[in-house]
């Protein structure tokens, strides 16, 4: 893997709080793939109380970190990491990025690649041997940024919505 860490004046990548709920999700609705709800809607859908119930079970499960990335003292980014214990390859560890999403008005800055080689960083510690991750078919630029911090597109990805 080329990723190597990310120095970026003013950026900082912490462990979510509690208080950054909202904006988590108000990030990752902003970030979606298909967005059909307007920035009011995303704004007032943010605040509701089931986001602190799963930032609350996202933080009470040892095997999932949420992470902010901070501009300025401003939460501007997150993403997710689940590590996933395994039987392949002599039981090597896995770790799972999702959710990762950069304020739609910031891309471009390389916050995202500051998260991500900290998520690397986290995961090597945390004694994964690979990292994984998921993304829409329709993102192109996310897929070749993936590809420009050395993530090889090797499989094909299948949902099924419960």
């Amino acid at each position: 893997m080329m990723i190597e860490a990310v120095a970026l004046a003013n950026v900082t990548v912490r462990e979510a709080r509690r208080e950054d709920a909202a904006r988590v999700a108000w990030l990752i609705m902003q970030g979606a793939a298909k967005q059909s709800r307007s920035d009011a809607e995303i704004a007032a859908e943010a605040s509701h109380p089931s986001y602190l119930e799963a930032f609350d079970e996202v933080g009470a499960s040892p095997h999932n970190t949420l992470f902010v990335a901070e501009l300025d003292g401003k939460v501007v980014g997150t993403l997710q990491v689940t590590l996933i214990p395994g039987l392949i390859n002599r039981g090597r560890k896995r770790a799972k990025l999702e959710s990762v999403h950069v304020d739609p008005a910031l891309r471009g800055r390389r916050i995202g690649e500051a998260m991500v080689a900290h998520a690397v960083a986290f995961a090597r510690q945390s004694g994964a041997g690979l990292v994984e991750l998921t993304s829409n078919k329709s993102r192109e630029a996310a897929h070749r940024f993936y590809r420009r911090l050395g993530f090889d597109q090797s499989h094909e990805g299948f949902k099924l919505e419960l």
